[in-house]
């Protein structure tokens, strides 16, 4: 799990990065949750799903956002955190030039500017989405929404309802051909403390169920569970 040092606009990124065996194999960059409440790259949910791509043959990365661990400057409450996965995309490209696509995952916060960072970048063709974030963000920045993926929640969060996820998802407008899967897992919380196995096997599903074209990567290994 080699740890790699990226020049961001704030400074140094510290990262951890793992190539797919195949030069080919699709990227995906994996976003943390809330810098300011203690969020990082090696939060549980974050470094699960940094493991279920890589067992599925992503190159796949996780980083810090600027002010967290070893990553330079101070927290901007989204627009510099989104400059710096920007910039952790940009690193990723130059290192792996013929991949056949390009994910987005996150967790709460790194939910949100996955999905912002999403309607920047034309190549991201899938997402996922865990404990979409709502403090006052009502999501009309995906007008219309590009990408097909997949939003997971807990039934049982305290900081955000499933009506709530539920509501602005029936009002995202998509463009043609996209589709957003939205899975309810009952009994979770907010951190999905004793359903991560849950979560991971839904994002896996998804991965396996997905139209060859997203992914692009034909040999792709049985799906974990």
């Amino acid at each position: 799990m080699p740890e790699v040092i990226i020049n961001g606009p704030a400074g140094r990124i510290e990262a951890r990065y793992m190539p797919g065996a195949d030069a080919t194999a699709p990227i995906a960059l994996i976003l943390h949750p809330e810098p300011d409440r203690g969020g990082n790259m090696n939060n549980r949910v974050s470094f699960a799903m940094y493991k279920l791509f890589q067992a599925r043959g992503f190159s796949v990365m996780r980083f810090n956002f600027r002010g967290v661990g070893r990553s330079q400057g101070n927290y901007s409450e989204g627009e510099g955190e989104l400059s710096d996965a920007a910039t952790a995309l940009d690193w990723m490209q130059s290192q792996c030039p013929s991949a056949r696509a390009c994910w987005i995952a996150g967790f709460s916060f790194g939910a949100l500017i996955g999905m912002q960072l999403m309607m920047r970048r034309p190549e991201v063709i899938g997402f996922v989405a865990a404990s979409l974030p709502m403090d006052e963000q009502d999501y009309t920045f995906l007008a219309p929404c590009p990408a097909s993926g997949l939003i997971v929640h807990g039934g049982a969060d305290s900081v955000v309802s499933a009506d709530e996820v539920n509501s602005i998802i029936e009002r995202i407008p998509a463009q043609k051909g996209i589709s957003i899967d939205y899975r309810l897992i009952d009994d979770a919380n907010r951190f999905f403390t004793n359903h991560l196995d849950e979560l991971i096997e839904h994002v896996g599903d998804y991965l396996s169920g997905s139209e060859p074209s997203m992914i692009e990567h034909s040999d792709l290994p049985p799906r974990v569970t």
